[in-house]
């Protein structure tokens, strides 16, 4: 199997160059000092490296060989993948540059040709290599970083390089490393499937660039957090990022917004910095599982909890106040100038002890807890230090610490990680892995995967815009709310549509040629008589001449409710995805628009519904009743499905869909199906 073979192997050989200061003189060294076994050195004059013996070509090596790491010039990549697949050689992985990020795809195709034939799978190229703590392998121009279990998987050698690093000064140690440069061939899904099963990996740390198959992202990503928790930082955010990640990888970033609720739907955890991936690694990987959203926070200053307190609930965390029977338990051994609401407040005088005491009386009513210690520079913080991991040991509840000034403040530091308790630099930042924890929780507990209709067989896909009253008709059908409506083409239809409909109503134009019927007048309101009728279906008859003017559709005037918008469109990565925000004049105004990959289902709906920042206008403001939110969450996940039954609709706007307090109706469709090929 590939995965013992890359992170097991029985013994590597590196070939490439064995002169000093080369790439492959110094991974054998790298390999060597890691402790791995069966080390062999391959290269054009069979020199030795270190304790390596030297051969001229793996078919040579007389012992075994599961890995390959390559570090030989571009041009001969080709014919060491040819040596390794007679030797029986089942991995590799391929340091070597200079392939399609350097504009030489002819170079991939060759290797990929090669490495297919003798059945081996690879890593690269331009890769930076693998790790494996737990089997000594160090096969990579990387920092070494402390055993542990974190898995670093990264689109870039050099970024999953400064996260081991940062592992190393911060005490929390890695248990793989992948980078998998172009992957040409092995790649991230496979990785992703790979860590599920991994017993020595809690979390997982992914930093990317850009992916292919978007779908098979999230299918093999919701299968993992299903298990363990992925933290993400993906760059391309920005225009000018995604032009250097095109440069860099030679794939494109997608739109970060449906990046975004990807990520979302399948519950993992994205960051914007590295310095944010590695709180919440350390998280992760040192807690036990935050199950819910109490946070109890014990300090010493005032300050630092107040800013602790104000960072928990802009993140959705809560700060009960303990009940009147948890208060007189902590005043039978704390002062009574202590604080005990919450945060519990021990002042400068609160010692180790108290911290004990107080987090294990306390800490088994919450969720989590944090305490802060801020001291002085004469007094010791190894006393409190022991104090929190006591209560840690005790409570087993997750429990994290910031340690700020103090006569022995880098042994409390120590005597804090070597009870593997997380310290965090501020407690803003310890609030915030506090609240990504117990959102993953959450999701693992409700989260929902992808669940796309079949399209019906035969059904024949119209081509370009659909006809107003033609779009109304779909969504009719497919359970989206639309008011009575007629299409009608003469002035007497309309006369007559009008008065079946009820006074007043709205007349539109209905041409394929005019998508935007206000920008040319196509829209006539408040008709509120059968003359006027004729009279509006004149004057839309006229603003139409020249172009295909079909006839008119009737609506009965809507009045009150609140407007809202649901798009549909296609992502290159992630292909249909459906958006929710306020409509009318708020959709450009505001910009409060939700995006997810379609389809979701009625209860992510209502999570769209309740994550746009003006969601407290549909729910009733002064005084105003609340909008029908369940009808509302039903049309969204209807309206999601649409591009999977009719896999023609390339995109759809709905805008505005009126939102009343007993029911919806969509005001007004635009349906666009693509162009048939030939």
């Amino acid at each position: 199997m590939v995965y013992e073979d890359l992170f097991y192997p029985k013994g590597v050989a590196v070939i490439g160059s064995a002169t000093p200061g080369k790439l492959a003189s110094v991974i054998l060294g790298r390999l060597e000092e890691g402790g791995c076994p069966h080390l062999y050195a391959v290269n054009p004059k069979g020199k030795a490296v270190g304790s390596a013996p030297g051969y001229r070509s793996v078919q040579e090596i007389d012992g075994p060989v599961s890995l390959a790491v390559v570090v030989s010039p571009a041009a001969t990549v080709k014919d060491v993948l040819e040596d390794c697949g007679k030797a029986g050689v089942k991995a590799a992985a391929i340091i070597t540059s200079g392939f399609s990020e350097a504009g030489n795809q002819k170079g991939e195709q060759e290797i990929l040709e090669v490495a297919r034939r003798y059945g081996i799978r690879f890593v690269g190229p331009n890769c930076a290599g693998v790790i494996n703590t737990h089997a000594n392998l160090l096969a990579t121009l990387e920092t070494r970083p402390p055993k542990g279990s974190m898995a670093v998987i990264s689109q870039s050698g050099a970024v999953g390089g400064a996260l081991m690093a940062m592992a190393g000064e911060q005490g929390v140690g890695v248990s793989k490393f992948l980078s998998f440069g172009n992957g040409l061939d092995l790649n991230m899904m496979e990785f992703l499937e790979w860590m599920r099963d991994d017993d020595e990996t809690k979390v997982v740390a992914l930093y990317l660039e850009s992916i292919g198959d978007g779908r098979a992202f999230m299918e093999a990503l919701s299968r993992l957090t299903k298990k363990k928790p992925v933290v993400v930082v993906k760059s391309g955010r920005s225009q000018a990022g995604q032009r250097a990640a095109l440069s860099h990888t030679g794939a494109m970033a997608g739109a970060d917004a449906v990046f975004d609720a990807a990520l979302k739907q399948c519950g993992a955890v994205r960051v914007d910095t590295l310095e944010e991936l590695f709180d919440v690694c350390k998280g992760f990987s040192l807690l036990p599982p935050v199950e819910g959203r109490r946070l109890l926070i014990v300090t010493n200053s005032g300050g630092p909890g107040v800013m602790a307190m104000d960072r928990s609930e802009k993140e959705g965390l809560s700060l009960p106040e303990p009940a009147p029977a948890l208060k007189d338990a902590l005043y039978t051994f704390l002062p009574a100038f202590a604080g005990v609401k919450n945060p519990i407040d021990l002042t400068v005088e609160g010692t180790g002890e108290q911290y004990q005491k107080s987090l294990c009386t306390a800490l088994p009513q919450y969720d989590a807890g944090l305490a802060l210690y801020i001291g002085t520079p004469y007094l010791k913080a190894v006393p409190i230090a022991e104090g929190i991991a006591a209560a840690a040991k005790e409570t087993k509840k997750p429990l994290a610490a910031v340690l700020m000034v103090g006569a022995d403040l880098a042994d409390a530091r120590q005597a804090l990680e070597a009870q593997g308790i997380p310290l965090f630099e501020s407690g803003e930042r310890a609030v915030e892995t506090f609240a990504r924890m117990a959102a993953y929780e959450a999701w693992k507990r409700d989260g929902e995967p992808l669940a796309a209709p079949a399209a019906p067989a035969g059904v024949p896909q119209p081509e370009g815009p659909l006809l107003e009253p033609e779009a109304m008709d779909l969504l009719g059908r497919n359970g989206i709310p639309v008011p009575p409506h007629r299409f009608v083409h003469s002035a007497e239809e309309a006369a007559a549509g009008a008065r079946a409909l009820g006074f007043p109503v709205v007349m539109k134009v209905v041409s394929p040629q005019i998508l935007h019927k206000s920008d040319v007048g196509g829209v006539v309101l408040h008709i509120d008589s059968e003359e006027k009728a004729k009279e509006a279906f004149w004057h839309l008859e006229k603003i139409a001449e020249g172009r295909d003017f079909q006839g008119a559709v009737l609506y009965p005037m809507l009045k009150g409710g609140r407007e809202v918008i649901l798009g549909l469109t296609r992502d290159p990565m992630f292909g249909p995805v459906v958006a929710f925000g306020l409509g009318g004049v708020y959709t450009e105004a505001l910009k409060d628009v939700v995006f997810r990959v379609a389809p979701v289902s009625v209860p992510q709906a209502m999570e769209m519904i309740q994550s746009i920042q003006s969601y407290r206008i549909l729910q009733g403001i002064r005084g105003e009743a609340p909008a029908d939110l369940d009808a509302l969450a039903n049309a969204i996940a209807a309206f999601s499905q649409l591009p999977f039954l009719e896999p023609g609709i390339q995109e759809a706007d709905l805008n505005p869909v009126f939102v009343f307090e007993d029911k919806i109706l969509t005001a007004d469709a635009r349906i666009l199906y693509a162009k048939k090929e030939g």
